[in-house]
């Protein structure tokens, strides 16, 4: 199966790298962005590790132009978010900057610079969005707000370039079993029927990944059986 290749943010810990493990299995070379990437990480042909800091957009933007000038993108996954959790006054500026530049900047400016490449071929970008995106967030207002501006994002831009045969997909993932909530007065309950593993959100990226290509699946919502949340100290979050 000829390889094609895919960018993919996030990629370095849990759902990010979840799905960074699945996509070979699809024929796909990843060049995954995270802030760093474990030491004894084992080298690999499908695998490419880029560490950048995605607040840098500029010099974001300039790493994908050289990449571009020398691969042709087919695949685009925005998965990378950054959570600030507790009451909105709470916040400072620059946690709310922080939030919507990785939450939604980022893969806005992502898809401008890779559309040209996924229309040329009928390519696919799916955002990993969340559960609250479609519901209230109570100490989570800002995160929930630049989680629905990307599916907002997702369902605009999908009507803007489906007749180029590309399609969009936002998922939804409720809480799961990552370490995004390590440090937030809140965490995913262990239990299999109450939260969801990294494995399950990959699952749902290789079901939009393999669906037939005149089938445009653009929204997935994926919740566990049950709704149940372990309380712990409140901090910062990240994945």
């Amino acid at each position: 199966m000829e390889s094609q290749y895919a960018l993919l943010t996030g990629a370095s810990s849990g759902i990010g790298r979840a799905i960074a493990r699945m996509l070979p299995e699809l024929g796909y070379t990843v060049f995954g962005i995270g802030r760093s990437f474990p030491q004894d990480m084992p080298p690999s042909p499908s695998f490419h590790p880029i560490c950048l800091d995605l607040t840098e957009t500029r010099e974001l933007a300039a790493r994908i132009r050289a990449l571009r000038k020398e691969i042709f993108f087919s695949l685009l996954i925005n998965n990378a978010g950054v959570g600030y959790f507790g009451l909105h006054e709470e916040l400072n500026p620059e946690k709310i900057h922080e939030m919507t530049v990785v939450n939604l900047e980022v893969p806005m400016l992502l898809a401008q610079l890779l559309l040209r490449d996924l229309k040329k071929n009928g390519g696919m970008m799916i955002n990993i969005s969340s559960v609250t995106a479609k519901k209230s967030s109570p100490h989570g207002c800002a995160y929930g707000a630049t989680k629905a501006a990307l599916t907002a994002f997702s369902a605009s831009l999908f009507d803007e370039v489906r007749k180029y045969g590309v399609r969009v997909a936002a998922v939804h993932p409720d809480m799961t079993r990552t370490r995004f909530y390590r440090n937030a007065d809140f965490t995913a309950d262990p239990a299999k029927d109450a939260s969801l593993s990294a494995q399950e959100v990959a699952s749902a990226v290789r079901f939009l990944l393999t669906a037939p290509p005149d089938c445009a699946v653009t929204d997935i919502t994926l919740q566990p059986q049950k709704h149940r949340i372990l309380r712990q100290s409140a901090r910062q979050t990240k994945k």
